[in-house]
């Protein structure tokens, strides 16, 4: 018998979705998620004053993750909630109880009502011996008991929010699960067409071809990070900043679109070993990858997996790729890509010096700026929001789909762990994942500062993440 069954066998009373709390408990707590070791949280009151407006700002913003979240469980049939459609990421059950199991951890461990789920639902999803994971859909507790402990452990968080004027821990709660929104729909996509929730589906191919052009960038300086103090809230990897001089190059002014991808597939671009790297000749040599797993082949051309259909083939959108997949598409085009500074110069770098907030300048984020925010479940043509462009004229380079960097994730000088949360960068600073930078149509708005800093493994295929080319 598995300790989880054992657990399951001992303790399978359901919780009161009402209770309510009366007491503020300040202890620690084991946190472990998808990409933090674990480690103990204490929460620290704060006599700082703050307005009512600033609290029930903070109460708005926790309700629309939990709406982003909640979103993404209310569309998979309830055969497929015990499913794993990611060979390497637990089952979606684990994230329905892991959500609010991440919340008591750090915020308040279930004031002492369910430990056993804080603990069993605390594991991130990186399998951490290299295999996959083992375990059964029986080895899991109901769905009504998973939801039974999400209602206490909300209506927990609630209560704290009006008895705190320290909100750090509820930023990192709130950031927390709108990327996991984004994992998630990884996640579903997926899922099989029949497990999820249909929606309409009406996509045109539109035929014009996108002009494409490279955009040349001065040199100049860029500020990679942020100042601490200087935002409302960053993760411990986006500090301190630092400032990076960056040499004079070309960026090409759209994401590598699916017609041009394809014809570095047709000219047998996947059976050229001195394009890929040892690792990456041997991945997809064993797994047998032919092409994007977004394409799926149809005779002599190819239609397209989008959420809740296929398509057919769609050559004005991004492709969506691995940065292995991303890198030796440039080597074959005698380019390269970008590294981080050089995406910061070509994003926020103005044309007649400083810096930008945003591509586009200062305003906040808007649906004529680019595909981001949950606006669409799928990818646009890399040339509709020219709204976005950066001062040098340097299209969609946030949203649409993240863009990979030839930059290994690492600190930058003068990080420091979060006290309360030190695995969270630290444990992937390996060699082995690259910055992913910009945001795809499922990342949050607040996700969207230059600061913020996204990664993955190279071999990994299953995101929203495109690329573009520079030449030195």
């Amino acid at each position: 018998m598995s300790p989880l069954r054992g657990f399951l066998q001992s303790r399978s009373d359901d919780i009161p979705a009402a209770t309510r709390f009366n007491a503020w408990v300040t202890s620690g707590a084991s946190l472990e998620c998808r990409r933090h070791g674990r480690c103990y949280i204490y929460l620290h009151m704060s006599s700082t004053p703050v307005t009512e407006n600033t609290r029930n700002a903070m109460r708005s913003a926790l309700a629309h993750a939990r709406y982003r979240s909640d979103e993404i469980f209310n569309l998979i049939t309830p055969d497929a909630l015990y499913s794993r459609p990611i060979p390497e990421r637990h089952r979606f059950v684990f994230y329905l109880g892991h959500l609010e199991a991440f919340d008591s951890n750090l915020i308040g461990p279930s004031f002492g009502r369910h430990e056993e789920f804080d603990r069993l639902f605390a594991f991130g999803i990186d399998p951490t011996n290299g295999g996959l994971p083992t375990d059964q859909p029986e080895d899991w507790p109901r769905e009504l008991q998973i939801r039974s402990y999400c209602g206490v452990v909300r209506d927990a968080i609630d209560f704290s929010l009006y008895e705190t004027d320290d909100f750090l821990l509820f930023h990192v709660a709130i950031e927390h699960r709108l990327m996991h929104a984004e994992t998630l729909a990884y996640m579903l996509h997926w899922l099989p067409l029949t497990q999820k929730k249909s929606r309409p589906v009406s996509i045109d191919v539109d035929p014009r071809p996108v002009q494409h052009s490279t955009i040349a960038i001065p040199a100049g300086c860029v500020t990679l990070g942020a100042l601490r103090g200087s935002i409302p809230f960053g993760w411990d990897n986006e500090f301190e900043a630092n400032a990076v001089e960056v040499p004079a190059f070309a960026i090409d002014k759209y994401k590598v679109t699916n017609a041009q991808f394809k014809e570095f597939v047709d000219a047998g671009g996947y059976r050229e070993k001195s394009l890929w790297s040892e690792r990456a000749w041997e991945w997809i040599r064993s797994a047998d990858v032919r092409h994007p797993k977004f394409w799926l082949r149809a005779g002599e051309t190819f239609r397209i997996l989008t959420m809740f259909a296929e398509v057919p083939f769609q050559p004005g959108w991004p492709v969506y790729v691995s940065q292995a997949e991303a890198q030796a598409y440039a080597r074959w085009k005698g380019k390269a890509l970008p590294s981080e500074a050089q995406f910061h110069r070509a994003a926020y770098g103005g044309a007649e010096g400083g810096e930008r907030v945003y591509p586009w300048g200062s305003d906040s984020p808007l649906p004529r700026h680019g595909n981001f925010n949950f606006q669409r479940w799928d990818p646009m043509r890399v040339d509709v929001h020219p709204a976005g462009d950066s001062a040098f004229g340097v299209s969609g380079l946030v949203g649409n789909g993240w863009e990979w960097t030839s930059t290994v994730f690492a600190p930058f000088p003068g990080f420091e762990r979060f006290a309360f949360y030190p695995g969270y960068s630290a444990d992937f600073f390996d060699g082995n994942h690259y910055v992913m930078k910009g945001g795809s149509a499922r990342t949050a708005a607040a996700l969207l500062r230059p600061s913020f800093r996204n990664w993955f493994q190279p071999l990994y295929p299953n995101i929203y993440t495109g690329f573009r080319c520079v030449e030195n």
